[in-house]
Order: C-alpha cells, then sequence, then structure tokens
C-alpha cells in the first residue's frame, strides 16, 4: 500500500521522575527513576481514503474531512505477535462519525500495513443500507486468533443508529458475520461509545458494551450526549466466534440525568472475572452525605461471564475541565470524560487512567492514575502519570505486559511557544512501571511536535477520544493518530510504533 504523505518525525527523550507507587500500602506517590524506553520509528499505518469517491452521509453544514483518519485501537493475535490489527475512523465529518471504520492490518509486528474496509456503513462493501455513518472503531483478538470489532453505525440525517459487530478469522484482511447487536429508529434513542473484549482463556467468546442514550425529545446523535436524559449501560455476548449475539441487556441501570459512558470491559484470566469501567455521570448538585455527581470514575464486576453484575462503585471523581489552546482558548477534543483501564494478566492489578485538573488546581487537565490490587474493593488516591510542564496532557492509554510493566502514552503541549497563536506544537509520549508497579520513571518521546490546528474540527480539533495501545509480549505496540502540519488534503495519520521498556 502506498502510504500517504507524512510530517516529519523527530525522535527524543527526557528524563523525570514520575509515579512510586507501592501496592502493599496501596499508596501512589512522585518518585522513582527508569531508563528511558526503545522503540521502532512511527509506520503509517493508514493510507488514501477507501471511501473517498462516496458521497453519502452529508448533512447541512457538515464538513467531511477526507483522507482524514481519527481515533485508533489496536489488538497483537496472540496466536501470531506478527499480526497487528488496528481500526479508525475514515474521514471524519465535523458533526459527528465518518464515511465509515477501516482497518489496518500488519503481518511484520507492525512495520508495513495494509488496510481494508470493515463493512459498517452504506459507504463500505456489504455494509447495511440505513447507516451512512460509523463511528468509535474498537477491536480485539481472542485466543484462537479471531478478531472482533465493533461500531457505532448511524444516519447522517435521520434518526436510525445502532451497535454493529463483525469478525475476521484471516489477522484483519477479511471481515464477516456482520451483526446488529442493538438498533433503534426512533430520534428518543442514540447508541454511543461502544467497546468489545475477546475473553483471553475461552475461544469464541466475547463482550460488548455501550451506553444507549435517551432524550425526552429530539435526537442526541453522536456528540450531543452531556444532554442525554439518562444512559444506562448495554452489554451484550458471542460464544460462537460471532456468528450471533447474545445476552443483550442493561447492565448498569441510570436514574434521570444519570448516564454511562466510555463503558470498556477487562477480563481476568484467571478467575473469568469480568470488570466493565466507565464515567459515570450523575446530575449536577452539591457533594456531601455520601452523595456524588458531574463525572466520575466507575466500574461494575461479574462473577459469572455476564449473566448477573454488582452494582457500581466509584473509583474516583473524574476532575477534567477540558483541553484548550493554551495560547488562543480554541477548543480541543480529547478524551476528556473517557476512563481507560487495564489488567495485570498473571495477578489481576487493575489500572484505570484519565485526564484530571485536580493536580493543577483545575486550570488545566493532565494524566491521573489509581490502581488496585484487590479486586476493586480498595483503590489508590489518583496520582498524576505525566512530568509536569505547566501544560495540558490528554487522552492517556493505559496496558500491561506479560512481565507485569504498565505502560500509559498521552499527548501534550510542552513544545508551544508563548505567544505562538499560529500553531499548536503537539508531542505524543510513552512512560511505563516496572513489574508490580514499582515505579514510574522516564518518558520516551514517540514523535512530535506536529500542529494540532491541522488535525479535523469536530466540535474541537481532533485526533481522537482514544488512541491505540496492546501489549505484545513484553513489549507495547501503539497505534494513534498525528497531523500532518499545513496538509489540507491529508490532514491526519495513524501511526504504529513499537516499545520495549
Amino acid at each position: 500500500m502506498k502510504p500517504k504523505s507524512v510530517a516529519p518525525t523527530r525522535l527524543r527523550t527526557s528524563r523525570t521522575a514520575l509515579l512510586a507507587l507501592i501496592p502493599a500500602a496501596l499508596l501512589l506517590n512522585l518518585g522513582g527513576a527508569a531508563s528511558a524506553a526503545t522503540f521502532t520509528p512511527p509506520a503509517v499505518a493508514s493510507g488514501p481514503s477507501p471511501f473517498a469517491s462516496c458521497t453519502l452521509g452529508g448533512a447541512p453544514g457538515a464538513v467531511n474531512y477526507v483522507n482524514a483518519e481519527v481515533e485508533p485501537w489496536v489488538s497483537v493475535n496472540p496466536t501470531n505477535p506478527s499480526n497487528v490489527v488496528g481500526v479508525w475512523q475514515q474521514d471524519r465529518w465535523s458533526d459527528g462519525g465518518s464515511h465509515g471504520l477501516v482497518a489496518g492490518y500488519s503481518n511484520d509486528g507492525g512495520a508495513t500495513w495494509h488496510e481494508t474496509a470493515q463493512p459498517f456503513s452504506a459507504c463500505a462493501p456489504g455494509g447495511p443500507a440505513q447507516f451512512t455513518r460509523a463511528s468509535d472503531p474498537w477491536v480485539s483478538f481472542g485466543p484462537d486468533g479471531t478478531a472482533y470489532s465493533v461500531s457505532i453505525s448511524f444516519q447522517g440525517v435521520g434518526s436510525d443508529n445502532g451497535v454493529a459487530a463483525a469478525t475476521s478469522t484471516d489477522g484483519g484482511k477479511t471481515w464477516g458475520n456482520l451483526a446488529i447487536l442493538k438498533e433503534d429508529a426512533s430520534s428518543q434513542f442514540f447508541n454511543d461509545k461502544e467497546s468489545v473484549t475477546a475473553d483471553p482463556v475461552h475461544a469464541g467468546t466475547a463482550y460488548a458494551v455501550w451506553d444507549r442514550l435517551v432524550a425526552p425529545v429530539g435526537n442526541p446523535r453522536a456528540d450531543a450526549h452531556a444532554a442525554a436524559f439518562t444512559g444506562p449501560a448495554w452489554f451484550a455476548k458471542t460464544t460462537d466466534g460471532g456468528v450471533t449475539w447474545n445476552s443483550t441487556k442493561i447492565i448498569v441501570p441510570t436514574a434521570e440525568h444519570q448516564q454511562t459512558i466510555g463503558n470498556q470491559i477487562v477480563v481476568d484470566p484467571r478467575t473469568g472475572t469480568l470488570y466493565d469501567f466507565f464515567n459515570l455521570i450523575l446530575s449536577s448538585g452539591p457533594n456531601g452525605s455520601g452523595k456524588l455527581h458531574g463525572n466520575n470514575v466507575a466500574f461494575v464486576k461479574s462473577a459469572d461471564g455476564g449473566a448477573t453484575w454488582t452494582a457500581p462503585q466509584v473509583v474516583a471523581k473524574l476532575d477534567t475541565v477540558g483541553v484548550t489552546d493554551p495560547n488562543t482558548g480554541q477548543r480541543i477534543r480529547t478524551g476528556d470524560i473517557i476512563p481507560e483501564p487495564a489488567i495485570d494478566p498473571a495477578t489481576g492489578q487493575l489500572y484505570v487512567v484519565w485526564q484530571d485538573a485536580r493536580f493543577t488546581g483545575f486550570a488545566f487537565d493532565q494524566v491521573a492514575i489509581s490502581t488496585s490490587a484487590n479486586g476493586g474493593a480498595t483503590w489508590t488516591a489518583p496520582a498524576r502519570v505525566n512530568t509536569p510542564h505547566g501544560v495540558p496532557a490528554f487522552t492517556p492509554s493505559v496496558r500491561v505486559n506479560a512481565s507485569g510493566a504498565v505502560a500509559v502514552t498521552y499527548y501534550d503541549f510542552r513544545s508551544l511557544t508563548v505567544g505562538n497563536t499560529s500553531t499548536l506544537p503537539t508531542d505524543y509520549w510513552f512512560t511505563s512501571s516496572p513489574a508490580g508497579g514499582a515505579s514510574f520513571g522516564n518518558e520516551t518521546h514517540l514523535y512530535g511536535p506536529f500542529d494540532m490546528l491541522t488535525a479535523p474540527n469536530a466540535n474541537g480539533f481532533f485526533v481522537g477520544d482514544y488512541e491505540g495501545l496492546a501489549a505484545s509480549g513484553t513489549s507495547f505496540v501503539s497505534l494513534s493518530v498525528r497531523a500532518n502540519d499545513g496538509n489540507l488534503a491529508n490532514r491526519t495519520d495513524a501511526v504504529a510504533t513499537t516499545i520495549t521498556p
């Protein structure tokens, strides 16, 4: 596949002290030191849009950014670690979703890539005719090498929307078993922010979760989740490799003016326990008397394969203030209300990261982390992961590798200089803690700076509400989006790198 043009990359590392994580006392503190990671030069995973000629999905006033990729996710085939599959939105719309979802697949560990359209929108071969846009790509490999992928699919003009799923048994090259897990034709409902997790032990089993927004009137659409009347978390399960899905039901009921968003399941392979993490958004009002409001990092868990679930438990307040250009105040759309979880497959220790402004007096967001060594019964106090540079750090991802090392990736604006109002230099970073979470150490600079103002503008300059990070043995594979400075015909690309702490 001939890659699109990309911005030049410079590689550097900076030395700093980050978290010291003391599991015995379940306390997180600043401190520790470690060597910078090694990584492969970022490789372009995305190519020219397969949907460039599609004219579907338009809406009054909507802008389509052809050739722009955003919001990637990535998974590594456990039966063949050289096989890496990533998914992303292709040709982002300014008012929600994209022409369709694309899968990139690599058979050499992420060094070179090919791509194929996934059947989640009418722009794609075999896609559902009723859905002209798709969003929120996700992919997860099962222990037999089956890849599961899901989408939020909907209309550019109209109310019909739903959650769709498909599978690949050839390493991401082709996709079949298209299934609609949930569909709503009424403007009162919108299914949003889905994810899928393959069971790491039981071949053929995977779990999908999402929130279903219920509004009193009108269509909440993809970017209006904050105005939803309510938004319970829904769950579906397959046990036959994605041929059929069942057990579709609510697992987190919500009251009026409450909702979930960003649901994501991690599985403890030792016990089979499922943990669904999400942002529990509660109606406004004062804290006190044990009551919470606003955004909260929360989870529920199931010990019986999803048949029954606990009541929600709050890990911590999610105290984001959002992200803007520090010099101009222009809005940057980030993963500000989306927590990201991970689990150590050997010990079951849980980790969750999110954006939080508590470390800056609520002036701007940083990256927070909390961990639990007892199945979520107790959690450490939130601690900052990123090195403070007086600028926002945002859209973190977290994973744990086979040796127990905990990795976090994120963006920040540390290359921005005072007075620069014409560009927004943005860098992408990696940091990790060694086995057992003893301490976070040196950051590793993966790429940048690139100009965030070249990215699509979708209620803020946008590279994704999340970015991809996967464990591969004792290494990690990152799939993220960077902008191609000033290239309005090819604003962004998905790029991959393999990192060894």
